[in-house]
C-alpha cells in the first residue's frame, strides 16, 4: 500500500515577510526581505530568502507583496441575530453606551432559528477571513438561558476551536430581580450544558454586569469544569477586573481601558494578556485605551476586534492595527505583532500568529511591500491572498 502526501508549494518573491520568529529574520517581527515560504499541506515546512527556496511541486510569485501571518482575532460575539442601528445612530448624537444595550440582542438571538445564527456566525467568520483573520475566537452570552447558551456554544463550536462560554454576560432579564439566583444558574445547570461544547469561560466584570466576587464564582466554577478563564476587565471604569484576572492566571484581560499603576504592574508581572478592542472606543466615542504603559512595563498586549452589533460592529483586524497605532500609542510593528502574536498568546497557541516551520500554514499577502501599510493606509483592502490551513482561500 502506498501512500501520497499532500503537494507542497513555495510562495517567493515576498517583499518583506513578518514571521514573529526573531530566530528567522531581523528585530521582534523576524523580518524576512525577499522571502520565501514552503507550505507542505497545513504546515509551514520552510521559510527563508526566496533564492535559496528548496524545490516544491506549485509555486505562487508574491510579485513584491508584504507577507504575514494570519490575524488572530481572539475576541468576538458572533452569535447573535438582530440590528442595534438605532441604538448606534442614538449614540452618535450624544447617548453614552451602558451594557444594558445587550438585552436588546438577546430578545433578538433567543428568536431567531438555529438555522439563522449558524448563518450569522459563517457570514461574519468568511467577512473576517476576506481581511485575514485564520483564527477567530467566539463567545456566546446572547441567550442567558440554561436552553439558549448551550445552543450558543454548541453554534459557535460547529464552526471554531476556541469557543468561550459567557452566560456572565449581563444578568438575565429574567433575574433583573434576584443577581445572586443568576450567578447560581450560570455556575450550575448552565455550565453544566455549555462546558462540553466550550474551551473558555469568560464574565462581564463590571458596573452593570457583575462585580468581583460574582465574577470570581463565575470564573472558579468554570475552572472546576475544566475551562480557562478570561474576563472582560476595565472596560467601562476601574474596577477589580484586571486583578482578578491576574490572580486566577487568566490567558487574557480583554478591554483594559481604564487601567491603573498597580493593574499595569499585575498585568507585567504575569502571563495574562492585556487585549486591547479598539473597535469598542471607536463605535462609542470612549476613552481609548493607552498600549503605551502597557507596552513599556513589559505587559503582552493583543489586538481583537470585539465583533458584536452594539459596541464594535466590525470584523477587520486591519482596521483596528490602523487605530491602534493612530490612537493608542502603539508602532506598526507593535500594533502587528499584538493582532497576530498577541492575539495567539491571548488564546494560549503556539501554532498560530507565527509563520516558522512546524506551525500551522496560516498567512496572508497584501497589496503593498510592507505590513506597516496596514496603519499608513487605513481603510483600503490591502490583503489580496489568504491561506488557511495551508489552502488558499
Amino acid at each position: 500500500m502506498t501512500t501520497t502526501s499532500a503537494p507542497t508549494t513555495a510562495i517567493t518573491h515576498i517583499a518583506q515577510l513578518v514571521t514573529n520568529d526573531p530566530s528567522l529574520g531581523e528585530g521582534p517581527l523576524g523580518l524576512i526581505q525577499d522571502a520565501a515560504v514552503v507550505i507542505d499541506g497545513d504546515r509551514i515546512a520552510w521559510v527563508g530568502p526566496s533564492s535559496k527556496a528548496p524545490a516544491t511541486d506549485n509555486a505562487v510569485d508574491a510579485a513584491g507583496r508584504a507577507g504575514l501571518p494570519g490575524f488572530v482575532d481572539s475576541h468576538s460575539h458572533l452569535v447573535f441575530a438582530g440590528d442595534r442601528t438605532e441604538e448606534f445612530n442614538a449614540r452618535m448624537s450624544g447617548r453614552p453606551y451602558s451594557a444594558g444595550g445587550i438585552r436588546t440582542t438577546v430578545a433578538a438571538t433567543r428568536a431567531a432559528a438555529d438555522e439563522a445564527l449558524h448563518a450569522n456566525v459563517a457570514r461574519y467568520l468568511a467577512e473576517g477571513l476576506r481581511q485575514g483573520t485564520t483564527t477567530q475566537e467566539v463567545k456566546s452570552g446572547y441567550g442567558l438561558t440554561v436552553e439558549d447558551e448551550a445552543r450558543a456554544v454548541r453554534i459557535a463550536a460547529a464552526h471554531t476551536d476556541e469557543v468561550t462560554f459567557l452566560g456572565a454576560h449581563i444578568v438575565s432579564p429574567d433575574y433583573a430581580d434576584d443577581p445572586a439566583g443568576y450567578v447560581e444558574l450560570v455556575t450550575g445547570p448552565m455550565l453544566d450544558a455549555c462546558a462540553p461544547h466550550a474551551r473558555w469561560v469568560d464574565v462581564f466584570c463590571e458596573r452593570g454586569a457583575f462585580d468581583g466576587d460574582q465574577a470570581r464564582a463565575v470564573l472558579t466554577a468554570g475552572m472546576a469544569k475544566g475551562l480557562l478563564p478570561r474576563v472582560h476587565a476595565n472596560q467601562l471604569g476601574p474596577g477589580p477586573g484586571v486583578q482578578l484576572a491576574v490572580e486566577l492566571g487568566a490567558a487574557s484581560a480583554d478591554h483594559c481601558t481604564h487601567l491603573s499603576y498597580a493593574d499595569i504592574d499585575a498585568l507585567a508581572q504575569s502571563d495574562t494578556v492585556a487585549t486591547l478592542l479598539p473597535g469598542a472606543e471607536f463605535s462609542t466615542r470612549a476613552t481609548w485605551p493607552d498600549a503605551r504603559p502597557l507596552l513599556d512595563a513589559g505587559a503582552t498586549v493583543a489586538l481583537s476586534t470585539d465583533c458584536n452589533p452594539g459596541s464594535s460592529f466590525t470584523s477587520s483586524m486591519p482596521f483596528c492595527i490602523a487605530l491602534a497605532v493612530r490612537d493608542m500609542g502603539m508602532t506598526p510593528d507593535e500594533a502587528v505583532w499584538s493582532a497576530t502574536a498577541g492575539g495567539a498568546r491571548a488564546l494560549r497557541r503556539d501554532d498560530v500568529g507565527r509563520i516558522t516551520p512546524g506551525a500551522r500554514a496560516d498567512l496572508l499577502l497584501l497589496d503593498a511591500p510592507s505590513h506597516v501599510h496596514l496603519a499608513y493606509r487605513p481603510g483600503v483592502p490591502l490583503v489580496t491572498d489568504v491561506w488557511h490551513n495551508g489552502v488558499r482561500r
